[in-house]
């Protein structure tokens, strides 16, 4: 325990292994599985279906007398081997066959078990319409990844074994059946009909699918190859709007994986209360139709076409190359995630991409700052589905770019073929991308992967510069300040690039290498440069201060090629402030031609205390951009004025072309209301039309009234908005709208009443009693940011109970949050109180003297 108190360095960052995990391996193998076919009849008002797997295997090894295989909560009625009857033990998890034959080698078995299962907990999810939810959609589906197939068939249900697959089933007219491979077979029976499918290329387990419904089904075709995508009815054109380019996707990716899209077929399943973004099922993607856009959606949300190029990636990585273990996942993640960058460089250009990259390096920062640092690649956890977070995702992306930087395009491409081309329908590791990569260029990358995926985190870089006229040298000093010993140190070859005004686009390029805690540089150059560029193209996954003198910050700001770099000189900037600061990102948030860099300069103002911000900011409420409006109207939050109220407030009224401004807008107006405590009048006018809102506002997957439920939970001494939340959190109301409503009880609470905070506790348990994965995570999300023991008590009961790994995670991770809010804020909201009305008579002096000062200036 003393290492909290002593050993600050090491206990930085939270250890990813909580108490409970383990090593995991692969199981050995009795054999190969070659086929495993399912004949089933389903059930659906009863949720439940009978019938028969089949399951073909290749004996390895002689004399084998009992066979394991993974099935849980089945009811097995019989097991024959090659048609005669085997004894078998069953507990629920494992059922364990004993051959009467042992096994020959050369010999196959045809395996067949006859079970049942009724009401499934995981692996088949059963959504049909009832009381509070009378319009749901009747449907099927199953979700396999990491280890969930078991719950529905029994298999041997890890990602070493490859086998083909039939999938037979017998549904109710007019319901369609929809699963991997070619659809073989149809036949009518009475009121039923049966579908057969088949897949003839080899996959693992988890990737086999079924998806059933009345779906509308909207052809269009790639190559001949027929690209489907089935959706509700009445949908069909937010389908085509939503999943259009996907032929277009598939010529793209086939080109740069340098193999043609290798099934049959590509169907696209949009289905209810999906516990994904999506699952790249073999030739049969299932998504989430929440992604399905309509006309104004489309205006500024991309993450759909992110959603369905990730998937359609996966075809290649993780479909036709599969990870041996899942430890290895970052391999076809951190693929699929790059390939959302790919996509956005081709379709939208190279800006865009850098901003797309630097999103997702933020969001692997954010984890591994706040949650925990781990290695990309380990085997030592509880759930294998814990391994699925922003490192393997996002840092698996940016570990791809690094490669591309380190081999160049022509290179990178040809590592990346040679590694599909070669490893198509295997297993792989991580080694055999090393090993792809030495075979197709003769590079040994191993340095950067025992950096960056052998070991947790990233270099935190702090770069200074001055230049000494008489010698016309630059000095560029860079510290790695996360490096308290030579373990922690990354040696890297980082260029450094000089600017000039006059010649925007080229800089003076050197490269050096950084593998010390503090390096100084020298630089000769004919002239002072007007600015300088540490990591030129920002390849390198990293954090970076910069500490220059505002004039070269200032050209950098305006003149650097490089987006990012514009941006980490407006972050820099923020931090100096002034009202010559404020002049400069003003500036740029008008002038800049990047709407990412708008974006982010629209958050760096409001980080500089002066007036002056705001008349820089409320321009960029007019931008045509909707990613800017929305930043803008974000960042109006934090000037808690009548000026910023007053505009906000407009937005709310009269709307904005974009859900997504509108919805920020309603959030900005409770923060700015909810800061002037002091006027209950004008705070319950917010409050009414914040409700008004919510009256009126239903429209594309609740984002609008979401926005407005966040807003009133701003009002944290508010009874009448805690009612407001409360009536949303019901059942009946629409699910986006009632997870938002659910995880605002959280936010919400700090201020209320003890009375109320018991309503709080009362309801969240109650719906913490619900088994819908999204619903469970954000009565997680609500409890964790309670200052109360008893949140504590729920969110135990929870991480018990839960059959989800994730959300037994969660709840686990939020314990020690509310331990911690439950120390420190009661003292600390007052003198929190205290210094922000310090800050804000600080704020105005300043703005007052900085006035005077520039009047002085224009005097002299």
């Amino acid at each position: 325990m003393l290492q909290f108190y002593f050993d600050t360095e090491k206990a930085r960052h939270k250890s990813f292994e909580l108490p409970g995990a383990k090593p995991h391996y692969n199981p050995d193998k009795p054999g190969q599985v070659e086929h495993i076919f399912l004949n089933l009849s389903l059930d659906i008002p009863n949720q439940s279906y009978h019938g028969n797997c089949s399951i073909r295997l290749l004996p390895i090894r002689n004399n084998t007398d009992r066979l394991t295989l993974d099935a849980v909560n089945l009811n097995i009625q019989s097991v024959q081997v090659d048609e005669v009857e085997q004894k078998f033990d069953y507990d629920g998890e494992k059922l364990c066959i004993q051959l009467s034959q042992p096994t020959q080698i050369g010999k196959r078995l045809l395996i067949a078990i006859a079970y049942s299962v009724e009401k499934p907990q995981r692996g088949i999810y059963f959504i049909q319409p009832d009381k509070h939810y009378p319009h749901k959609p009747t449907q099927v589906w199953t979700q396999g990844e990491d280890e969930d197939s078991r719950y529905w068939f029994p298999c041997f249900d890890y990602p070493g074994q490859l086998s083909t697959s039939e999938i037979r089933v017998r549904v109710p007219k007019p319901l369609i059946a929809v699963s991997n491979g070619e659809l073989i077979d149809t036949v009518d029976d009475g009121d039923y009909k049966i579908y057969h499918w088949s897949q003839q290329q080899i996959h693992p387990t988890y990737l086999m699918t079924l998806a059933v419904s009345d779906f509308a089904e909207i052809k269009d075709e790639w190559q001949g190859k027929p690209v489907t995508y089935y959706v509700e009815k009445a949908r069909e054109a937010d389908a085509n709007r939503s999943m259009g380019k996907t032929p277009r996707m598939i010529e793209f990716l086939s080109e740069k994986y340098g193999y043609l899209y290798p099934y049959p077929k590509y169907a696209q399943v949009c289905v209810d209360d999906f516990i994904f973004g999506g699952m790249e099922n073999t030739s049969t993607t299932l998504l989430t139709d929440r992604c399905l856009l309509d006309e104004r959606a489309l205006l500024d949300n991309r993450n759909t076409e992110s959603l369905v190029v990730h998937e359609l990636a996966h075809q290649w990585f993780g479909d036709l190359l599969v990870i041996k273990h899942w430890s290895h996942a970052w391999i076809k993640e951190g693929m699929a995630s790059y390939s959302e960058v790919m996509w956005t460089e081709h379709e939208y250009g190279a800006d865009d991409a850098a901003y797309y990259r630097l999103s997702e390096a933020r969001s692997y920062l954010s984890e591994d700052s706040s949650r925990y640092r781990r290695p990309m690649v380990t085997h030592v956890y509880r759930e294998a589905i814990e391994l699925y977070d922003r490192h393997i995702y996002e840092k698996g992306s940016c570990v791809y770019h690094m490669i591309r930087a380190e081999l160049g395009e022509e290179l990178f491409w040809k590592a990346i073929q040679t590694f599909v081309v070669d490893h198509a329908h295997q297993t792989v590791e991580t080694i055999d991308l090393l090993r792809s990569i030495e075979k197709a260029t003769g590079r040994n990358l191993a340095f950067l992967f025992d950096q960056y995926v052998y070991r947790g985190g990233h270099p935190d870089f702090k770069v200074a510069y001055s230049w000494d006229g008489d010698s016309n040298l630059a000095k560029v000093t860079v510290t790695q300040t996360q490096a308290s010993d030579d373990q922690d140190l990354f040696d890297l070859k980082i260029p450094i690039g000089f600017g000039y005004k006059q010649q925007n686009t080229d800089l003076k390029i050197f490269n050096v290498r950084i593998n010390e805690r503090e390096q100084s540089f020298y630089f000769p150059l004919t002239e002072k440069p007007d600015f300088v560029s540490f990591d030129v193209g920002n390849n390198y996954l990293k954090t970076v201060v910069l500490e220059y003198p505002i004039p070269e910050l200032k050209a950098q700001l305006e003149f650097d090629p490089n987006p990012i770099s514009r941006i980490y000189a407006a972050e820099a900037l923020a931090k100096k402030g002034g009202l010559e600061v404020v002049k400069a990102l003003s500036a740029a948030l008008k002038n800049d031609p990047f709407w990412g860099v708008r974006v982010e300069v629209a958050k760096q103002l409001t980080e500089i205390k002066l007036d002056q911000v705001f008349d820089g900011l409320v321009s960029g409420l007019h931008d045509d951009n909707p990613f800017v409006r929305r930043s803008v109207v974000e960042s109006l939050s934090q000037i808690k004025t009548h000026a910023s109220y007053k505009n906000v407030k407009e937005l709310v009224q009269h709307g904005d072309k974009s859900y997504y401004v509108e919805a920020a807008a309603c959030r900005s107006l409770g923060t700015i209301a909810a800061a002037n405590l002091d006027d209950k009048p004008h705070e319950e006018k917010v409050i009414k039309l914040l409700k008004s809102v919510l009256e009126e506002r239903a429209g594309w997957n609740e984002v609008v009234r979401s926005g407005a439920i966040g807003g009133l939970a701003e009002f944290k001494t508010s009874e009448n908005a805690l009612n407001v939340l409360l009536e949303y959190t019901k059942l009946g109301v629409s699910q986006a709208l009632r997870l938002s409503a659910i995880r605002a009880l959280g936010k919400i609470s700090v201020g209320q009443s003890p009375a109320n905070i018991e309503r709080i506790l009362d309801r969240l348990a109650e719906i913490a009693k619900e088994t819908f994965f999204l619903t469970q995570v954000a009565v997680v999300t609500a409890l964790g940011q309670m200052e109360t023991p008893k949140a504590i008590g729920i969110l135990q009961s929870l991480a018990d109970q839960t059959p989800d790994g994730r959300v037994r995670r969660y709840a686990e991770e939020e314990i020690p949050k509310v331990q911690r809010n439950i120390g420190t804020e009661k003292s600390l909201k007052q003198m929190r109180e205290e210094l922000d009305q310090l800050k804000k008579q600080n704020q105005e002096l300043k703005s007052r003297l900085e006035n005077l000062e520039a009047k002085s200036k224009q005097g002299n």
